[in-house]
């Protein structure tokens, strides 16, 4: 297999999502995506081993992209607050950014293969860990109660984050995503007490 770097390798990547976000998962032949790279069928598998391991790479390129992305931006943020708004933004800049990643991320790799699915939870938990050590720094230096379980706050979090980007898909991009990212860090500092 060839080496996973290169300008057909990303050629491939990008051709994938936008495949994949205009005909779904199922419907996304390798084929297709050979043609919107402008590579030959045969090319792909130099690459990936099926179309599996294509939507398993996309999303670990475009998640890994997004980590170091967020992680060089939270270590200059010294507030667990800010940072924890800082996440929810940059979360909803990239998908507000490109709407076929979007669409791929949240509705398409929900249709994958079980095993499919479970390559794509390794690669989340990296996402995942940035925002436990945002919730555990905010605990640590008083910005966040200390009497809850982390991965519970994270789950509400990132369910939190997942859900708007979703809604905001479904709804056909009809309002700015970037326009939620405060009304949600306050419900989520805040919660509904008065």
């Amino acid at each position: 297999m060839a080496k996973r770097t290169g300008e057909k390798y990303e050629a491939i990547i990008d051709a994938a999502v936008r495949v994949i976000a205009k005909y779904g998962y199922h419907q996304a032949q390798v084929s297709r995506i050979a043609r919107e790279a402008n590579v030959a069928d045969g090319t792909i598998y130099l690459y990936f081993a099926n179309k599996d391991d294509v939507l398993i790479s996309l999303f670990n390129e475009k998640m890994g992209q997004f980590i170091s992305n967020a992680s060089k931006a939270l270590s200059e943020i010294e507030s667990p607050v800010d940072q924890l708004r800082e996440l929810i933004r940059l979360h909803f800049e990239s998908l507000a950014a490109d709407y076929q990643l979007a669409i791929v991320t949240q509705i398409e790799l929900r249709q994958s293969k079980p095993e499919v699915r479970k390559e794509i939870g390794l690669i989340l938990k990296r996402y995942l860990k940035v925002m436990d050590q945002v919730i555990e720094a905010g605990v640590e230096q008083g910005a966040f109660r200390d009497d809850f379980d982390v991965i519970t706050a994270r789950r509400m979090i990132f369910g939190t984050i997942d859900e708007t980007v979703t809604s905001w898909i479904m709804k056909d991009c009809k309002y700015p995503l970037m326009d939620q990212v405060d009304p949600i860090l306050d419900l989520l500092l805040n919660g509904f007490s008065r």
